[in-house]
């Protein structure tokens, strides 16, 4: 009996191993490879502008989804992924701030995808220091975070 419970759990252990060569083990990529990518570090833009969101994405077994996210910066905290230093304006309180945080479907089976999204800047919002985040997720659930300073001014 004690040689088929060994057995029984011998062969448990070896299944459930799995096949680690088809299961994916890696970080999607956000790329500026062959566009002209948009938004970039530190550029400006005036209230009631679109910003013209233009970024490859890139995975190796599939793409899931991406998330853009904007808030304000006025206390001049960080998340950057740029070694680029903007130049900053003096901390302030927020008063009416600028948040934009949206999600987007990837169509399935895609390994590469360029992602084209319009944001309208609101006409009424906080001018000053802002953080244009995107977020993206592939099937697997690995996530890779680009991070850029903008400016909102007038």
């Amino acid at each position: 009996m004690k040689k088929y419970i060994f057995a029984a759990l011998i062969l448990l252990a070896v299944t459930a191993c799995g096949d680690d060569k088809n299961r994916d083990l890696s970080y999607p990529r956000i790329s500026t490879a062959d566009i002209e990518a948009s938004p970039t570090n530190c550029h400006e833009y005036r209230r009631g502008e679109v910003i013209k969101f233009n970024y490859m994405f890139y995975d190796d077994t599939e793409l899931g989804m991406f998330n853009i996210e904007v808030h304000n910066n006025f206390d001049h905290h960080s998340h950057s992924t740029s070694s680029t230093e903007c130049t900053m304006d003096p901390n302030k309180e927020p008063v009416k701030p600028w948040v934009f945080n949206q999600g987007y479907n990837i169509p399935s089976g895609r390994t590469e995808y360029n992602a084209k999204v319009d944001i309208p800047i609101p006409t009424d919002i906080d001018t000053g220091d802002y953080h244009f985040m995107v977020r993206l997720t592939d099937m697997a659930g690995w996530q890779q975070l680009q991070a850029f300073s903008i400016k909102i001014v007038e």
